[in-house]
């Protein structure tokens, strides 16, 4: 078959009232060596990974979903759909992962997802708190295989999904007391804390979340369009006040708090003051854009990890350009790209985290889950990035002071039933 190339040449040539066909073009690359490319490495590693745990699933899936009908050629199928396949069914935990009803259980994981959903703190768009509902079902798309990583987050990690915090949609000083008590037990246990909200009032019950369970120094980075630093909005402390109060906290000092892709028309006067005042680190895309994303994070994880012990980050959904996340609060154009956003994220959660929350979320804007998905796409890269760096559970060495939260009277069966499961 004739190359591109050639075929060009051809059609210029006979408009031109030359000969019917023109000599093929060809272009040689004697140092071409496909084995060297980034693909074919990554095709050569997925060949050393394990499969135990598909292999297991997928038996438990029969056990609990009962043997498939014998037309079935493929047996690995079961009756009732169980597990990651389909992607189109199943009641959706996020990546499918194992939904823990028993909360006392979340230690058995290396890392726990939390759905928070809450727009309380909203002081424009509402929706927030259909986030989580939203980023599960989107979720669903994905594996645990990523091909360029060369990850597979099922056989060299463990995940599970707690469900929702009870959230109190009126009273937003009682929803933070209880966000906090939540990520609290789960950083107690010793999983990794994720939280998928919600606004981006959350922050800040999150971090005191992680922050009452050690005595040790915790670095915030913050990606965003918006400051989010002063001390209240419309008289109460709203998704634009986090970091104020993160940073009143005793071992989550200011100078520690890096934020980055703040910018354009949406960052009050207020909370640029508190900024100043506080001695905080404020990285615009243009800074982003002149130092290179490589330079941007070293320079973001110095600043975070300066004299301490963890970092946190809280990725806001609207840094990354409104054309690619329709789908939040306060939309705002001149942000990431998702590429690029993805792979600074990737490069601060390299050197190992304490907690991540993903934030604002509105899937009631969103189109095609298009904004819900590039959430999924950050949680899932910064596990994966977690795996390959060997920094997964990094963060229990600060866990100093865990903090221990009654459970209820046992009681028999559960929910609508009257046995137990």
């Amino acid at each position: 078959m004739r190359d591109i190339h050639s075929r060009g040449l051809e059609r210029a040539s006979r408009k031109a009232g030359l000969t019917d066909r023109a000599e093929p073009v060809h272009f040689h690359h004697p140092d071409f060596d496909k084995l060297n490319m980034r693909g074919w490495k990554a095709a050569e590693k997925e060949g050393s990974l394990p499969s135990a745990a598909w292999q297991k699933e997928r038996q438990w899936a029969l056990r609990m979903g009962l043997t498939g009908s014998d037309s079935l050629e493929d047996k690995t199928i079961p009756t009732f759909s169980r597990g990651e396949l389909p992607h189109y069914a199943g009641i959706n935990t996020f990546l499918k992962a194992p939904y823990i009803e028993d909360v006392t259980k979340v230690g058995a994981y290396d890392a726990a997802v939390i759905g928070i959903p809450f727009d309380g703190g909203t002081t424009y768009r509402p929706g927030t708190r259909f986030g989580p509902q939203g980023v599960r079902k989107i979720s669903a798309l994905y594996t645990p295989y990523n091909y360029e990583m060369g990850i597979d987050l099922r056989e060299q990690m463990t995940l599970c999904d707690v469900g929702d915090v009870f959230t109190i949609p009126a009273n937003i000083e009682k929803t933070f007391d209880q966000i906090s008590r939540a990520v609290s037990h789960v950083a107690s246990s010793g999983a990794l804390p994720i939280m998928i909200g919600g606004d981006h009032s959350i922050g800040f019950p999150c971090v005191r979340g992680i922050a009452q369970c050690t005595s040790k120094r915790i670095g915030i980075v913050h990606f965003d369009r918006h400051i989010d630093i002063q001390e209240k909005d419309l008289d109460e402390r709203m998704h634009t006040t986090p970091w104020f109060h993160a940073t009143d906290l005793a071992n989550v000092p200011a100078v520690n708090l890096v934020q980055v892709g703040i910018g354009g028309w949406q960052v009050p006067r207020e909370g640029v003051q508190e900024a100043r005042k506080r001695n905080t680190n404020i990285f615009t895309m243009r800074d982003i854009e002149e130092m290179g994303l490589a330079e941007t994070a070293a320079r973001a994880l110095e600043l975070a990890w300066k004299d301490a012990d963890a970092v946190y980050i809280s990725f806001d959904i609207d840094s990354v350009d409104c054309g690619f996340v329709p789908g939040t609060g306060w939309p705002e154009p001149g942000g990431f790209l998702p590429r690029e956003a993805l792979e600074l994220v990737s490069l601060v959660a390299a050197e190992g985290i304490c907690g991540l929350e993903v934030v604002e979320v509105s899937p009631p804007y969103d189109t095609s889950d298009i904004t819900a998905l590039l959430a999924t796409r950050v949680i899932v890269d910064v596990l994966g990035t977690l795996v390959s760096h060997g920094k997964m559970g990094s963060h229990k060495g600060i866990i100093d002071k865990p903090v221990t939260i009654p459970a209820g009277p046992d009681v028999d069966g559960q929910g609508w039933g009257t046995n137990d499961a």
